[in-house]
């Protein structure tokens, strides 16, 4: 389960991601799409291709923790 608290970012991807690409797909697509680094603490959300078949949240973690 992922925790959210008040000083973490959360960004929302805005075009559908296909799940079959893993976690590691997933963080590629942060560094890649978002710009931002999977490993710093912030809430990324993705939504699945096809189109309203789900939804993911990806929180991998701080060193500062």
């Amino acid at each position: 389960m992922i925790q959210i608290t008040a000083h973490m970012k959360i960004l929302v991807a805005v075009e559908p991601v296909d799940f079959r690409r893993g976690i590691e797909g997933l963080a590629a697509v942060c560094r890649q799409a978002l710009n931002a680094d999977p490993m710093a603490g912030t809430l990324f959300v993705f939504i699945s291709r096809p189109l309203g078949e789900g939804m993911r949240g990806l929180e991998l973690g701080s060193a500062q923790r």
